[in-house]
C-alpha cells in the first residue's frame, strides 16, 4: 500500500508559501502522492490551483484532487481544469470526483444540488467518451480517474467510468466495507481485474486540540457528527502506524492522510512515522 499526504488547502490562513514549500518537502519524503480536498465557501485554497502550484515545485509525486465536487464545474471547465494539471505535471495527475454534501457550496455556485448525481455521471461519461473529439486540450493520455460516494448511484459510476474508488475516511473496517461494495460493483459490470482502493484519514500530530476544532468547523453541517469525525484523528505515530497497517490488511492500494493543521512540523512527523 502507498502512502499520500494532504495538502493543507482547506486548512484556513493556509499560505500560497506554505504550501509550496509543503509540496516541496512531500517530494523529498516518503510520500507517493500530495491531494487535495474541495470547498467553495470555506477559507480554502481551490483544489486545482493548489495543485498546479505543488505541479511546479515537484518531480516524484503524483498530484490527486480527492475529491473535487464534481458538479460544482460544468463539464468542460472541469476538463480544462483536469487537464491541464495533468499535462503540468507531465502526467503524475488523479482525477478524484463526487458529488459532495453541501448545501452552501451549491447554492453559492448557482447549481441545482437535486440534480448532482446526474450531472457527475454526464461528466464522467464526457471525460471517458466526448472529450477526445470536443477541441479541448491540451491533448493528454486518459487521465486516472477515482470516484468517491457511498451510495448505490456512487459506485455504480465508479465501475462504470472510473479506475478505481475513492472512500470518504473512518476506521479500516468501514473502508473495508465499502471497498467489498466497490469490488462488487465492478464485478457486476464485468470490467476486468480490480478497481484502485483510495481510503483517507486525518493528522493532527502536533496539536491535537487545535486540529479537531478544524475537523469540528469543517464537518459541522454533519451536525452531531463532526465530534466523531474529530475523535477519530490520529494525535500520535503510533496511532498513525496502526491505522495505515488498518488499511493495507483491508485490501488499500493508497492511504491519503489529510493535514488538521498547516503546521510544516507536521509533515515531518508523518514521514518519520510512515518512512
Amino acid at each position: 500500500m502507498k502512502v499520500g499526504i494532504g495538502l493543507p488547502n482547506t486548512v484556513p490562513g493556509t499560505s500560497g508559501a506554505l504550501l509550496v514549500e509543503w509540496a516541496r518537502r512531500a517530494d523529498t519524503g516518503p510520500f507517493a502522492t500530495v491531494a487535495v480536498l474541495d470547498r467553495l465557501v470555506y477559507d480554502s485554497i481551490e483544489p486545482f490551483a493548489a495543485l498546479s502550484a505543488a505541479a511546479a515545485v515537484t518531480s516524484r509525486v503524483r498530484l490527486a484532487t480527492n475529491i473535487a465536487i464534481g458538479p460544482l464545474r460544468a463539464p468542460a471547465v472541469l476538463a480544462k481544469q483536469a487537464l491541464a494539471v495533468d499535462a503540468l505535471s507531465d502526467g503524475r495527475f488523479t482525477l478524484g470526483l463526487g458529488v459532495g454534501a453541501r448545501r452552501d457550496d451549491y447554492e453559492a455556485a448557482g447549481v441545482d444540488r437535486r440534480t448532482r448525481g446526474a450531472v457527475l455521471s454526464e461528466q464522467l461519461a464526457f471525460l471517458r467518451g466526448r472529450l477526445d473529439a470536443s477541441g479541448i486540450g491540451p491533448a493528454r493520455p486518459p487521465v486516472e480517474l477515482l470516484v468517491g460516494g457511498s451510495s448505490g448511484a456512487a459506485f455504480a459510476r465508479m465501475a462504470r467510468y472510473a479506475d478505481g474508488y475513492a472512500h470518504g475516511g473512518g476506521p479500516p473496517r468501514a473502508f473495508g466495507s465499502a471497498a467489498a461494495r466497490a469490488r462488487a460493483a465492478w464485478r457486476d459490470l464485468d470490467r476486468p481485474g480490480d478497481p484502485r482502493l483510495w481510503g483517507q484519514g486525518y493528522l493532527a500530530l502536533g496539536d491535537p486540540d487545535r486540529g479537531r476544532a478544524y475537523l469540528r468547523d469543517y464537518y459541522a453541517f454533519t451536525g452531531p457528527f463532526a465530534e466523531k469525525i474529530a475523535a477519530g484523528a490520529l494525535t500520535s505515530a503510533r496511532a498513525v502506524k496502526d491505522f495505515v497497517r488498518g488499511y493495507e490488511a483491508e485490501g488499500c492500494d493508497e492511504l491519503i492522510l489529510y493535514p488538521t493543521v498547516a503546521d510544516l512540523d507536521d509533515l515531518d512527523r508523518l514521514a518519520e512515522a510512515v518512512g
